[in-house]
C-alpha cells in the first residue's frame, strides 16, 4: 500500500472509533446525559459529547496499534512455527477465551457474576467467528484462523485496561469501538492490497 492509503485507513478507522464511542456512551452513560438535559445545560452537554468522542478516538488508536502489531506477530509466527502456526493460534485462542472468564472474575473477587464473563467470552467468540468467516470467504480458507486469532486474542489484549476498571461501564465503552475498528481494518486490508496491486499492474501495462 502507498502512504495515501495508509493515511486514509488511519483516518477512517479513527472516525469509526469516535462515532462508535459516542453512540455507545448514549446507552452506557445515559444517566450522565440525562443530568445535563434536565435542566438543559448546553456547554456541559457539548463537553460530555466531546469527551466520549475523544475516548473513542483513543480506543481507535489502541486498535490500530494492535492491528499493526498483529501483522508483525503473524509474520513472525509463520517464520518460527511454519506449518504449525495455525495450531498454535488455535491453542492461544482457547487459552485467551478461558482467561477472559477466569482472571477477570478472580480479580473482582466474585463481585461481578461469572455469568457476565461467560456471556462476554462466548459473545466475543461468536462475533469473531462470524467476521473470520467473512474474511475467509472474501480471501481464502487459510485466512480464517489468523482472522479469528486477531479478533479474539488481539482484541482481548487491547481490552485489558477496560476489564480492570470497576463495574462494566468502561468495559462496554472500550469493547464496542475496539470491535468496530478491528473489524473494519481486518475486512478492508485485502481490498486495499488488491487495489494497490491492480494500480501497479495498470501502471506497468501503460509503460509497456
Amino acid at each position: 500500500m502507498n502512504s495515501r492509503k495508509v493515511v486514509g485507513l488511519f483516518l477512517k478507522t479513527l472516525a469509526i472509533g469516535g462515532v462508535t464511542g459516542l453512540l455507545t456512551s448514549f446507552f452506557v452513560k445515559a444517566e450522565d446525559y440525562q443530568e445535563y438535559l434536565s435542566p438543559f445545560n448546553f456547554m456541559e452537554l457539548i463537553g460530555l459529547i466531546v469527551f466520549f468522542i475523544g475516548l473513542g478516538l483513543v480506543f481507535s488508536v489502541v486498535s490500530q496499534t494492535g492491528f499493526f502489531a498483529y501483522l508483525f506477530v503473524n509474520r513472525l509466527g509463520l517464520g518460527l512455527f511454519r506449518s504449525f502456526w495455525p495450531t498454535v493460534q488455535v491453542l492461544v485462542i482457547a487459552f485467551v477465551a478461558f482467561d477472559l472468564v477466569y482472571f477477570p472474575y478472580q480479580a473482582t473477587k466474585g463481585e461481578v457474576s461469572i455469568l457476565w464473563y461467560l456471556l462476554m467470552s462466548v459473545a466475543l467468540l461468536v462475533y469473531s467467528w462470524f467476521i473470520a468467516r467473512i474474511k475467509a470467504k472474501e480471501t481464502n480458507k487459510r485466512a480464517f484462523i489468523p482472522a479469528l486469532f486477531f479478533m479474539v486474542v488481539i482484541t482481548t489484549v487491547e481490552w485489558v485496561p477496560g476489564l480492570r476498571t470497576e463495574g462494566t461501564d468502561y468495559a462496554w465503552l472500550m469493547i464496542i469501538p475496539l470491535l468496530a475498528c478491528n473489524t473494519y481494518q481486518l475486512l478492508i486490508l485485502h481490498r486495499l492490497q488488491n487495489d494497490a496491486t491492480g494500480s501497479n499492474n495498470t501502471t506497468k501495462a501503460k509503460k509497456a
